[in-house]
């Protein structure tokens, strides 16, 4: 999916021109550029962006361009991307199970940091990579709520083996450190402070003095109504809770938000197919579109209505049952999503808050999924 080379002043603009068939993503890079200057200013430590979230060109580039200097990288493709896109930037191999071949082709790209929650896998990771100036990472997890959903269920070392870990890292003379994710869209400030805590017991109970500590991702985008997330209890507490925690052993700090830094620098246009029998409304796209993450964590609150010729419907909301394009039943977004009352065939349907896992689990089943990628001055008119 390629970025247009024509910059629109907003959606409806777009919409009220073209009025385009396709479902249309629509990205904002002044919005990109500010959230993560809003990072880089505000959090105590490195900011690296997790590719995973949205591994567009142009996303790599603006955060580059706005000073991150750091990428949370998953798999040999984000590897290569961001070597080819950010030469010098660093590359932190987070995903704690890799091949053989996945760890080799880091270490011919110069990755020097690692993450593990194994014994197995550190076990390959001493076998393959050199440890001079390496760093390994355990990543550990604890039944925390605040999130979305819980990002332990799959990785995560429980307390108890990452001391382990921890002074296996140290023993074989690579660079030690500690990482943990709080899970998705977290907005409780608090859940960092009891990572961060445990982080700390953990160091002390391996004896071992950490060098960095990966406060993960898990930062809010601003995906419902009312007002934007506040990101500056959460940093103020991560900062606060890491001196008193470890106090003249304080490790340098990192994050590694993905949702939160692409997230509200995209919205996505769906073109309404049918209102069918006044009741269910059809869309353009859906569950097996860029619509994938509502089934997980709900409906995306902050919505707009756009008739065919530009204009916003404000007409009274009224619950409706929604449905995607394809011939699968499972293709319904979740719940009812209040639309106007007056809501027409070809209207579009405009939804906010959606850089992150909307083009990377976006399909072609049924042959829909076609997405057109365009660049906007503001995302709202």
């Amino acid at each position: 999916m390629e970025l247009s080379k024509t910059i629109w002043s907003n959606p409806a603009d777009y919409l009220g021109t073209l009025q385009p068939e396709n479902p249309v993503l629509f990205f904002a890079p002044s919005v990109l550029q500010a959230t993560a200057r809003n990072f880089i200013d505000g959090f105590a430590g490195l900011v690296t962006y997790a590719v995973k979230a949205n591994p567009a060109e142009a996303v790599i580039v603006n955060l580059v361009a706005a000073g991150v200097r750091g990428f949370d990288v998953a798999s040999p493709y984000e590897m290569r991307l961001v070597r080819r896109l950010a030469p010098d930037a660093a590359l932190h191999y987070n995903n704690p199970v890799r091949s053989r071949a996945e760890i080799a082709l880091a270490v011919d790209l110069g990755v020097k940091s690692f993450s593990v929650d194994s014994i197995s896998e550190l076990e390959k990771l001493i076998e393959a990579v050199p440890a001079d100036g390496t760093e390994i990472s355990v990543r550990f997890k604890l039944p925390v709520g605040g999130a979305a959903y819980n990002f332990g269920a799959k990785f995560g070392a429980t307390a108890e083996l990452a001391v382990e870990l921890l002074r296996k890292v140290a023993a074989a003379g690579f660079v030690p450190s500690l990482t943990f994710h709080p899970g998705t869209q977290c907005t409780d400030a608090a859940a960092w402070e009891t990572y961060i805590r445990k982080a700390a017991e953990i160091a002390q109970e391996a004896g071992v003095v950490i060098a960095r500590l990966n406060v993960g991702g898990g930062f809010p985008s601003h995906r419902l109504a009312g007002g934007t997330p506040d990101l500056a209890p959460i940093f103020a507490t991560i900062d606060t809770v890491a001196n008193d925690a470890f106090g003249a052993c304080r490790p340098q700090l990192l994050c590694e938000p993905g949702r939160g830094l692409c997230g509200d620098a995209f919205s996505v246009a769906t073109r309404v197919k049918a209102v069918r029998d006044g009741s269910h409304v059809f869309l353009n796209d859906g569950v097996y579109g860029s619509l994938t993450e509502f089934q997980s964590i709900g409906l995306v609150e902050r919505t707009e209505v756009i008739t065919a010729d530009g204009r916003a419907r404000d007409g009274e909301p009224l619950g409706r049952v929604v449905f995607g394009p394809t011939c699968d039943s499972l293709d319904r977004l979740p719940g009812e999503m209040p639309l106007p009352r007056d809501l027409a065939e070809g209207d579009y349907v405009l939804f906010h808050g959606m850089g992150a896992y909307s083009t990377v689990t976006n399909t072609r089943f049924n042959g829909y999924g076609e997405l057109t990628l365009e660049t906007v001055l503001t995302l709202h008119g």
